[in-house]
């Protein structure tokens, strides 16, 4: 059997790898977040533009998770093995999707009225509603352009090529970064809802679509140079539509239940913003929740995400040998490895949170960013529960159950849902914080009932090393943070401006320094196994430069 610290150095590895193959594009998404922020503010013109973008993307998932992804795609792997390469079979399978695709895509666009509606406040005026649906009928035409980017990249990744389809993304956010920087030179003042002109809402809904359509075309060359030659082939007969299994229709249900979920949210954030319309005080609506968003996902997509991606391929090995100890002891490794960063991580938002919001959305007002600051740090609450659930739902699609991950979906859309009617009824500077600890409490309720599931299903689970591990990252934080409180405030006293943009940068960047030397020490001398896994190649560097 393998030996676990040296496993788990290689799995640590892996997940650097994958890792560094999304920082150029989360980075270039940062960017364009905080141009876009800047542009447009966190008003009611920005929720207006966050409805309309957020729709081809809802659509899309509901096609990639119910359709592309858990029934098609997984065609495209098989008929690799052909004797022609799957050459025929693929161009019969992307025929029928991209007409899938077509239709799909000309149904919602046609709809972008009707779906506005859906998903923004019914308080909204015919200004907001009207600027909405513009936007929309520019943004959604992105809903064949995403889709035609997954078929061209997973026929690449079935060829053992990879490299277009990890890039292709930047691509779009250097397409929307340009666009926004055309915008802001061209409109340099924050304009209100029925102020927008057609020029304006060309440039800033059509080069976000332009993006995504980049994005997609970017992967054709690539295709080519392959040696793959796409032919129309018509029919359904022989595709494998029948081969869609019980797992494909619950992946498909526990999607479509999220997004109905994320309609209630939307409802709940536009009301807030425009409430807060007139209103010299400033709170997050459904833009500002975008962007906390966004930065609640970047640990979780760079650590946790990474993490799993590569133990998935051991956890479904084991599962399909019927070695539950082998599975097991990767649930273990699994709970373990990204805890030393986000136990930490979730400690340093709750102290720096708003500073972090500051800085990233640097062309923001302080009042802006403070606001997207408190949902975000509402969120990182949870951001290891959240862990714990994506680690927990992909043990169950190594046995490939798929109606397990679809119940600990209904727990976290009602929960939150609950939540969400909750921050309904507070005033609307507090909506967006009690939306986002409705989120960390949902995925809390799911993940320990998840666990419960598992323990059903594999008997013990072993968790006393990873709980224990666990409690003393969380003291060792827990002290690194009163510590970096207390310096932060010092500073202060010296004259640091917190609410510049500067001296927001100074207390993230000394006072999260500060953090993590002292959490990770702690950590360390506490013998958390997995900070010395971390420190130690570190470590033996220092050793042996010469003194």
């Amino acid at each position: 059997m393998t030996d676990a610290p040296s496993g788990e150095r290689s799995l640590a590895r892996s997940s650097a790898l994958m890792a560094a193959g999304t920082v150029v594009s989360r980075v270039l998404g940062f960017g364009r977040a905080a141009l876009l922020s800047g542009a447009v503010g966190i008003g009611l013109a920005a929720d207006t533009f966050q409805v309309a973008n957020t729709l081809p993307n809802q659509f899309y998932l509901l096609l990639a998770g119910g359709v592309l992804n858990a029934v098609l795609v997984p065609q495209i792997t098989k008929a690799a093995s052909h004797d022609d390469g799957g050459h025929a079979f693929v161009n019969r399978l992307l025929t029928l999707s991209l007409a899938l695709l077509v239709g799909a895509t000309v149904l919602v666009t046609l709809a972008a009225p009707l779906l506005v509606r859906v998903f923004a406040t019914r308080e909204w005026d015919s200004d907001a509603v009207g600027l909405a649906v513009a936007f929309a009928f520019i943004c959604l035409p992105q809903v064949f352009f995403y889709g035609l980017y997954t078929l061209f990249g997973q026929v690449l990744n079935a060829r053992g090529q990879f490299a277009a389809y990890m890039w292709a993304p930047a691509l779009a956010n250097l397409v929307a970064i340009g666009g926004l920087l055309w915008f802001k030179v061209a409109y340099p003042d924050t304009v209100k809802v029925g102020e927008w002109t057609p020029g304006m809402i060309w440039i800033l809904a059509g080069t976000a679509t332009l993006g995504v359509a980049v994005q997609a075309a970017a992967l054709w060359l690539p295709l080519r140079a392959s040696g793959f030659r796409y032919r129309p082939v018509w029919g359904f007969r022989g595709v494998g539509l029948r081969s869609a299994s019980k797992v494909a229709g619950w992946t498909f249900a526990a999607v479509a239940l999220s997004q109905a979920g994320y309609i209630v949210t939307s409802q709940v954030m536009t009301r807030a913003t425009h409430l807060l319309e007139g209103r010299d005080e400033v709170g997050a609506g459904l833009a500002a929740y975008g962007y906390a968003f966004l930065l609640f996902m970047l640990p979780h997509s760079l650590i946790t995400v990474s993490l799993v991606t590569a133990l998935f391929t051991r956890l479904s090995q084991a599962a399909h040998r019927g070695d539950s100890a082998a599975v097991v002891a990767d649930l273990g490794s699994g709970l373990r490895m990204p805890a030393v960063l986000l136990v930490p991580g979730t400690v340093a938002m709750i102290v720096l949170g708003t500073q972090v919001a500051r800085v990233a959305f640097f062309d923001n007002t302080p009042q802006e960013s403070a606001a997207i600051g408190r949902v975000m740090v509402a969120m990182m609450l949870g951001l290891v529960p959240f862990g714990w659930l994506y680690l927990i739902q992909r043990v169950f699609y190594a046995y490939e159950d798929a109606r397990t991950p679809f119940r600990l979906q209904l727990v976290v859309t009602v929960v939150a849902t609950g939540a969400n009617l909750v921050a309904a009824t507070v005033d609307p500077t507090h909506t967006g914080i009690v939306v986002g600890l409705g989120q960390t409490l949902s995925n809390l309720a799911a993940a320990l009932l998840g666990f419960v599931l598992l323990r059903r299903r594999l008997g013990s689970l072993h968790l006393r090393p990873s709980i224990r591990g666990y409690v003393r990252l969380a003291l060792a934080s827990a002290v690194a943070g009163v510590l970096t409180w207390l310096g932060l405030r010092a500073v202060e006293a010296l004259g640091v401006d917190r609410a510049s943009w500067s001296g927001a940068f100074v207390e993230v960047v000394a006072g999260g320094g500060v953090f993590v030397l002292i959490a990770l020490t702690l950590a360390h001398v506490m013998r958390v196994q997995e900070v010395a896994l971390l420190l130690d190649p570190l470590l033996r560097r220092l050793r042996r430069r010469p003194s």
